[in-house]
């Protein structure tokens, strides 16, 4: 569930209407919706352009208050149940990992024993591959905004294939003739790929 202050982009048809925190973008795309306007309203996450669902029923005051709580009413608090004897909770999730025989008869050799090496190891892994998986997910926000936009304009393959190779000339040139909102975002969302 989306927080009051997630970065949104808020598009009517094609058509951008709101761009800011989900709660202000969320007020203007009811008004939108509320007019009955010249398409659908459409909620992005500005930086991953997952979709975000909203529902329009009722008060400006009613749709904040599902932003958050999808039943509309508020989370029921948790307790911290008392703690016994044995390791302090430092928020550890334990997960299924499927291994060969092999990877872990090496695991189990490390110090400190199988998870201390896989932590290590992932840590390792963000280390040297970060900016690659960065890059990744910045594709992919904008491959997904493209897709939920502009599927059916015109040069959309050929506009995803320059995206994806990195070539932003092509790609300005392939979607100039897209929708000026809808096209301003893909360059917006493509420029921060890097």
């Amino acid at each position: 569930m989306a927080r009051h202050d997630t970065a949104a982009i808020a598009f009517e048809g094609h058509r951008r209407i709101a761009e800011g925190a989900l709660a202000d973008v969320a007020l203007k795309a009811k008004k939108a919706a509320d007019r009955s306007g010249s398409g659908p309203v459409l909620l992005f996450n500005s930086e991953t352009s997952e979709p975000i669902e909203v529902d329009f029923r009722g008060t400006g005051k009613d749709v904040l208050a599902r932003l958050t709580t999808p039943s509309g009413s508020a989370p029921a608090p948790v307790a911290d149940a008392p703690r016994g004897p044995g390791r302090p909770k430092l928020g550890v999730v334990p997960r299924e990992v499927t291994l060969l025989p092999r990877h872990w008869d090496w695991l189990n050799a490390q110090p400190g024993g199988a998870s201390v090496a896989l932590r290590k190891l992932v840590e390792d892994a963000r280390k040297t591959s970060g900016t690659r998986d960065r890059k990744r997910a910045r594709q992919e926000a904008a491959y997904r905004f493209m897709s939920a936009m502009a599927g059916n304009m015109s040069d959309f393959d050929e506009a995803a294939r320059a995206l994806f190779a990195g070539d932003s000339a092509k790609l300005e040139r392939l979607t100039a003739p897209w929708a000026k909102d809808v096209r301003a975002h893909v360059l917006k969302l493509a420029a921060a790929i890097g």
